[in-house]
């Protein structure tokens, strides 16, 4: 890392339920979505800046061939979003952890962190509201990324409202090694929605949330198992797992989760998958 470099965390965002409620006459989707975060830093991606006289970006890590440093990669578009027409320079620096178009938020959560770090770095002195602003025009995913915690998306993901008392629980998240494009699964979908239908109280423990969830859907999960037949595999090989209340897809995928109770439980079903499916992208991680 650079002299003077700052860094943030940019953690995987996990869909525990996304219903799509509507296609709009602009072509957007309106949308229902529980949201939480991965609070394992092995299941995040990672954000540095230091101090330059030019806007620069590196990536490095282990998915970084996978990523492009131009200008449609939605850190130096984040950059450049809120510099505006001020002549700043940063050295910026991408450690990609996660998989790309993974249905985890990756790029969405990077654009969030470098938001938050640029902000501090330029002395801008944008507040929550202004940044959420100018992250939707990166892309709908990026408000609650730059959120940062357990809440309820709406509308086309402008709408975020924070839910407090999750309980605790812990993930496993897995990847087949297949990149499946958002843009893909929505045109899949074929403008099928289906009804909104939101948390009618808060989850008691890990247990009832998994409960919670079995009543409600992930809309881009047939979509996406139709595309990328890798997926079966993945969510039968979670609910196989000792102590899994619930196995879907996050997003439109391709990393699923598993949801358990226990972070024993978690590390041990992670350690298992990662010895019997060796090329999956696996993280256990709180939320």
């Amino acid at each position: 890392m650079a002299a003077g470099a700052a860094w943030r965390l940019a953690p995987a965002k996990i869909n525990l339920f996304l219903h799509i409620t509507a296609k709009r006459p602009d072509g957007y989707h309106a949308l229902e979505s529980l949201v939480v975060f991965a609070r394992d830093a092995a299941a995040a991606d990672r954000v540095a800046v230091a101090p330059a006289d030019a806007l620069s970006l590196k990536i490095d890590g282990p998915f970084a061939a996978g990523l492009e440093a131009d200008d449609g990669n939605l850190v130096l578009r984040a950059a450049k979003l809120l510099r505006g027409d001020k002549r700043l320079g940063a050295q910026l620096t991408l450690t990609k952890t996660l998989p790309v178009a993974s249905g985890i938020g990756g790029g969405s959560a990077d654009a969030a962190a470098a938001l938050h770090l640029l902000n501090q770095h330029w002395q801008l002195g944008h507040d929550a509201e202004a940044l959420a602003r100018l992250g939707l025009q990166l892309g709908a995913d990026v408000p609650v990324c730059l959120l940062g915690q357990p809440a309820i998306m709406t509308g086309i993901g402008e709408q975020v409202a924070p839910l407090d008392g999750l309980p605790p629980a812990w993930l496993v998240l897995a990847n087949p090694g297949i990149a499946l494009p958002t843009r893909e699964v929505f045109t899949a979908l074929n403008g099928a929605t289906g009804p909104a239908q939101p948390l009618p109280r808060p989850p008691a423990s890990a247990a009832d949330l998994a409960i919670l969830l079995r009543e409600r859907r992930n809309d881009l999960e047939a979509p996406a198992r139709f595309l990328c037949s890798a997926i079966d595999p993945v969510l039968a090989a979670l609910k196989a797992q000792s102590g899994c209340l619930l196995a879907r897809l996050s997003g439109s995928g391709a990393t699923c989760f598993g949801l358990f109770a226990e972070q024993r439980l978690a590390e041990h079903a992670a350690r298992m998958l990662a010895r019997a499916h060796p090329d999956w992208w696996l993280a256990a991680t709180a939320i």
